[in-house]
């Protein structure tokens, strides 16, 4: 009999196990690879359900939405909020422009991230894992369609054992059609935050399209149907390096999905004729509800395991048969290893070695004082601050250096040969190729002019200018202009050597400005 912890429960000599649970076991002494068993996880309520729900919720909303979101940058660049534009080499995000020379800050974002996913396994171990992983929510997402097509985890054990028919045809063919229309839906949802999404889709669905955008969705389909829906939990298991990592990452404050056997042991499945017999009884009634609901299919109560992605359904299940048998809930609780520790010893008898309820109990029930609860300012401790700090720091470094950035940059190259002309009037000739990127969606005029280099005046043929010590220069939107300079200086005025000057470029519009040092050649031993 498969017993949910918000159905009716029988009374507690009559409690019975959940069968056929398949146990996949991935602690310290499991093989390097065993072949799978299925896994039929139960449907859970609860707090810990409801918080999944959100997170899948939103971060499925924001994947599948975020291309659509339109915003208005002028008549020169997109309108779509997000989009990575490999053909013009930007990245727009909402307000801000990326240019490729600043690709810096998708960096600095890719190491916030990196530490923010070490803050996080520090404080909750691996949250990551259990609520926003694209694995877990593309998983849960197949599982809850699997439930609404072939029912909960018994149906679905069932339905396994059952031979094909036209029914179990139905059912399979309905489940798989399904799954295969959200990963479409995945690979396609992808490919347009790479182009404008609603021309994107009209091309795609017209067939006129580049064979990349069909490729690429193929392959997205693919390994979303493939990992979510038939891999599931050997992907976290033997693909994921992360399972391996994060235990450098956990420390004896860090809060896990924990078991308190200090409190569940020894466990009963008839606990008032244990009582009765005068046999010490734990908490748990060993009705493996725990690992019914487990996504893995691991027990919690073995201990901290490799499978175990902290996702707290055993939690919710637990404290389900918890009010049902009149028991505090927190027999599965997040925990830390230093709490669970200092309450073993508590439990356990040193001359035995064995745990003994009435050690952590009054004669009323009630838990002793002494034990150990979760307190919230053990997060504050000095390793989440300084990670924090390091996260802040690099965060407030990126906003800092996105809000001080220049808009418009100047370069100059000067030419290589030859390096200097002498005229016939004996002046001396530098022949320049100046960049100016004006990096704003809109047309700029920029005015290029020199600072120092007494008596030189710039030649530009591009603008069809001559003798000038400034010129204006009109500059696309989001585009880079190059033009032809030549600066003359006259002979009487020329130093030997090199001379160094500077060149200004500086919006019409506006007071943004950036200057380049150049150097002006001219013959030794004049």
């Amino acid at each position: 009999m498969d017993t949910h912890p918000n159905e009716s429960l029988p009374g507690e000599d009559e409690v019975q196990t959940f069968a056929d649970t398949a146990t996949h076991k991935v602690g310290s002494s499991a093989p390097l690879y065993a072949k799978r068993e299925k896994i039929h996880p139960k449907r859970a309520e609860g707090r810990f359900r409801r918080l999944k729900w959100i997170i899948m919720a939103i971060t499925l909303g924001i994947y599948y939405v975020t291309p659509w979101l339109r915003w208005d940058r002028g008549p020169y660049a997109p309108d779509q909020a997000v989009l990575v534009d490999l053909a013009n080499r930007r990245f727009y995000f909402f307000f801000i422009e990326i240019w490729p020379q600043e690709f810096y800050y998708v960096a600095g974002l890719l190491v916030m991230a990196g530490i923010g996913l070490f803050l996080i396994t520090s404080v909750v171990g691996r949250a990551w894992c259990g609520y926003t992983c694209p694995q877990t929510v593309w998983t849960d997402l197949f599982l809850w369609v699997e439930r609404a097509v072939e029912g909960d985890r018994n149906a679905r054990m069932r339905l396994d054992k059952a031979p094909m028919d036209a029914g179990k045809l139905v059912k399979r063919v309905t489940k798989h059609a399904i799954w295969l229309l959200i990963a479409v839906a995945t690979g396609g949802a992808w490919i347009f935050y790479f182009a404008d999404a609603p021309t994107l889709l009209r091309d795609v669905v017209t067939g006129d399209a580049p064979f990349v955008a069909y490729g690429t969705i193929a392959v997205l389909a693919f390994t979303t149907y493939s990992l979510g829906g038939l891999m599931r939990e050997q992907v976290c298991i033997y693909m994921c390096p992360w399972p391996r990592i994060q235990a450098a990452m956990l420390d004896e404050d860090s809060l896990t999905v924990t078991y308190n056997d200090w409190r569940g042991e020894p466990r009963s499945k008839h606990q008032k004729k244990a009582i009765a017999a005068g046999e010490p009884v734990g908490d748990c009634i060993d009705c493996n509800a725990c690992v019914a609901v487990c996504p893995m299919g691991i027990d919690i109560r073995e201990g901290q395991q490799l499978g175990c992605i902290t996702c707290a359904l055993c939690i919710d299940a637990c404290d389900g048969v918890m009010d049902k048998i009149g028991r505090e809930r927190g027999l599965i609780a997040y925990a830390t290893f230093r709490d669970y520790h200092d309450n073993m010893e508590e439990a356990t008898n040193p001359a035995t070695g064995r745990i003994e309820p009435a050690r952590v109990r009054d004669q009323s029930g009630r838990f002793l004082p002494g034990l150990k609860h979760f307190d919230w300012r053990i997060i504050f401790r000095p390793r989440t601050l300084i990670y924090f700090a390091a996260w802040a720091a690099i965060g407030l470094g990126l906003v800092t250096a996105l809000t001080l950035r220049e808009r418009l940059q100047l370069n100059v190259q000067h030419d290589r040969n030859p390096v200097y002309v002498t005229l016939k009037d004996g002046s001396i000739r530098n022949g320049y190729t100046v960049k100016l990127l004006n990096m704003v969606p809109e047309p700029r005029e920029i005015t290029l002019s020199l600072e120092g280099l007494p008596g030189a005046t710039m030649h530009v043929p591009d603008l069809g200018l001559d003798n000038v010590r400034s010129v204006d220069v009109p500059v696309e939107p989001d585009l880079l202009r190059q033009i032809k300079v030549f600066v003359s200086q006259p002979g009487d005025k020329v130093e030997n050597g090199k001379t160094g000057f500077d060149f200004l470029a500086k919006d019409v519009g506006s007071d943004e400005a950036d200057r380049y040092d150049a150097v002006f050649e001219a013959p030794e031993g004049r």
